[in-house]
């Protein structure tokens, strides 16, 4: 995992992508209300000082100390003071950070840099979380004398407003933000610190938050924005080689996000020529943290070893925890991949050891994904099951969290530039409501005409009336086009997960009947790798085809993400779901899919159960019997794919009995406490499967 991460695997989460992106600090000083603002000179001197003490932060120091007793920045003590604790938490000295905020503390005015030198030092220390709740802080003193959000392009910067701590504070709360999996929120943050950066004319810092808006951006799938922030950034980068290797570190996770891993690989290894060009220590191991990432997903682990081997005693020279549980975790995974287990493991605990105080659910799950999927590649399927249901709860959890604040998420982001789909629904939404109104008070006027107008009156009501219903009928027609735009995938046109949340709601809101069929394309991956997302999405787009023609009408076919597809079939009985689920393995795996890149043998794996689960036929959530399906096809997966499992029976004669066996599924089909039927999918030798 790359700091950030970008998963290639995109069940995970997509989430975690932006959780550290924002690691290497936008280089300034702190201001406070009260303090004396450093003049652009010394406020370049500053900075050039900050970037320089990111990787030699002894010779930095020494420097600063020499502005302290220059009486000619007596005014500029508390910044100058400020920037030699940054370089503190730079250099990994915790004690030294605190003394000096401390004293930053005592002081008129020292307040806001107090707490957000204290806020640094959490975000080295890998405590996304507290750091961004102290930069917020410190946020609240410091943004009222800055221009908002709303002001004019190019606007001057007030007298009052220290723009370069504010950059630092808007940083560290955007990567909380995206920490939680709240990007529209970090997005909104990350434009004001480029606002600001602008004003300050400081290309690196411009550089930093225009590849990280790229980042946010593509975890959000708008691919075009991604690209025009990226161009951007690399305009603002040139002739700085440092700021240059910035651009490309983000780029690099801008093509890993869509899954380019030979691209990313070609980007790294450039970002980190630039970085051995501008002679930054600390900025070539973090790149090489990134390169052995990527060398993982290409099948380089004996290369991610050695290059993890070179980069970690760099990292620790720094106390750098963030990038060092980062590095550890991939180091870990390759390890694995290389069949060295117990090495692996110690590498793991001390990952769990570093990240003791600040759990990401986010990253934590993404870890556990590309740990399971490295058992799974070297056959040690037990550690691979265990791995997996324990990301599964944990997704699971992530996933309930982000719905609870989803309503007040896209509530306050209303009034932003964000384009997210679920916004834009809402903001038509609206203005159909508007429309609406306007008509409402059309017709109260067509009644004070009536007063009026006597005799005219009956004649100008009924055609004023007849354009007041055209218009309401319109816009109910608009209204429900809407609602079922939001509810349909737009690649497929299939349902998408709300519908299947709605119907859930109507139908199964307490106890779950019915039969679920969980569907994976096979090795879909290497499609996209091999032949180009292109030909990705028409495979996407054939195999949705081929499962709405082999399932009955009155089934429900729903994108779940991804290559992923769930039916809901109502009213099947058990005896009946077994030839459902073969004539779906054969639909789709008899004839070769035709795509730009040719013709291609596409297969899939299917899990499929009737609840409530027999013998006892115990009552399930619907959130539950998902999950059975779910076990059920990671089992076909494991086998060796192009299969379809299906659950006979179960020996669970209570709730409490079935969550055991959730629990270790693996073991319940062992001891046959869980009993499964297989279906072989069909032989095709004529197109070879995509390898």
């Amino acid at each position: 995992m790359t700091r950030p991460r970008s998963p290639a695997l995109l069940r995970a989460l997509p989430a975690v992508l932006l959780t550290m992106l924002l690691g290497i600090g936008v280089p300034g000083a702190a201001a406070a209300a009260g303090a004396a603002i450093p003049d652009r000179e010394l406020d370049a001197q500053l900075a050039r000082l900050d970037r320089h003490g990111y990787n030699e932060p002894a010779k930095a120091a020494q420097q600063l100390r020499a502005l302290l007793q220059d009486p000619a920045q007596a005014p500029h003590r508390l910044h100058i003071t400020y920037a030699l604790g940054r370089i503190a938490v730079y250099a990994g000295r915790p004690d030294e950070v605190r003394r000096i905020a401390a004293d930053l503390e005592a002081q008129a005015g020292g307040m806001p840099l107090a707490r957000m030198l204290l806020a640094e030092l959490q975000d080295r220390l890998g405590q996304a979380g507290r750091s961004g709740e102290m930069a917020q802080r410190a946020l609240d003193d410091l943004l009222p004398a800055c221009p908002s959000p709303q002001s004019a392009e190019g606007a001057t910067l007030p007298p009052g407003c220290d723009a370069r701590v504010a950059i630092q504070a808007l940083r560290l709360v955007a990567r909380s933000q995206s920490a939680r999996g709240e990007y529209a929120f970090a997005e909104t943050s990350l434009r004001r610190a480029l606002m600001l950066a602008q004003a300050l004319e400081d290309h690196y810092a411009i550089t930093a938050m225009m590849g990280s808006l790229a980042v946010n951006s593509q975890v959000r799938d708008e691919t075009a924005a991604a690209r025009q922030w990226l161009a951007q950034a690399w305009q603002s980068a040139q002739g700085d080689a440092a700021a240059m290797s910035q651009a490309k570190r983000y780029e690099s996770m801008v093509v890993a996000r869509r899954g380019d891993r030979e691209a990313q690989l070609d980007v790294l290894e450039e970002a980190l020529r630039l970085a051995e060009q501008s002679g930054g220590r600390r900025d070539v191991a973090l790149l090489q943290n990134n390169l052995l990432d990527a060398y993982i997903h290409t099948d380089r682990a004996a290369q991610a070893v050695r290059l993890a081997r070179l980069a970690l005693p760099v990292v620790q020279s720094y106390n750098d925890q963030t990038v060092e549980r980062t590095l550890r975790h991939n180091l870990s995974v390759a390890l694995v991949l290389q069949r060295q287990f117990e090495p692996a493991r110690r590498e793991i605990a001390r990952v769990i050891e570093l990240a003791q105080g600040d759990f990401d659910p986010v990253r934590r799950a993404l870890q556990l994904r590309e740990l399971g999927e490295a058992y799974a590649r070297v056959g040690q399927w037990k550690e691979a099951l265990r791995l997996y249901h324990e990301e599964r709860a944990l997704s699971a959890e992530t996933a309930r969290r982000n719905r609870e604040s989803s309503l007040q998420q896209l509530g306050l982001k209303y009034d932003s530039e964000a384009k997210l789909r679920d916004l834009e629904l809402l903001r038509r939404e609206q203005t159909l409501k508007d429309r609406e109104l306007d008509n409402r008070r059309l017709a109260q006027y067509v009644g004070v005409g009536l007063a009026a107008l006597m005799g005219l009156s009956l004649v100008l009501m009924g055609v004023m009336l007849a354009r007041v219903r055209e218009a309401n009928r319109r816009l109910k027609a608009n209204q429900s086009l809407l609602r079922a735009q939001s509810e349909r995938d737009p690649l497929t046109d299939l349902a998408n997960r709300r519908h299947f949340l709605a119907v859930m709601d109507r139908h199964a809101k307490d106890v779950f009947t019915g039969a679920l069929l969980m569907i994976d394309i096979d090795h879909f991956k290497h499609v996209n790798d091999r032949h180009g997302h292109a030909a990705g999405d028409a495979v996407i787009v054939e195999v949705s085809r081929r499962i709405a023609q082999a399932v009955r009408s009155e089934d429900l076919v729903v994108r779940w993400g991804g290559e992923e597809f769930l039916v809901f079939a109502r009213n099947v009985a058990p005896d009946q779901l077994q030839l459902l689920a073969e004539r779906i393995l054969y639909i789709v795996g008899e004839q070769p899919v035709q795509t730009p890149a040719g013709a291609l043998r596409v297969t899939c794996s299917i899990g499929f159960a009737h609840f409530p689960l027999p013998p006892a036929q115990l009552a399930l959530h619907w959130e539950q019997a998902v999950n059975w399906a779910d076990m059920a096809l990671y089992t076909a997966k494991s086998q060796g794919r192009n299969r379809a499992r299906g659950i006979v029976t179960v020996a669970a004669g209570d709730a409490q009995a079935l969550i055991q066996i959730e629990a270790d599924f693996d073991a319940a089909c062992s001891s046959e406490r869980v009993q499964l039927q297989t279906i072989l999918g069909p032989e095709s030798p004529e197109v070879p499967e995509p390898a």
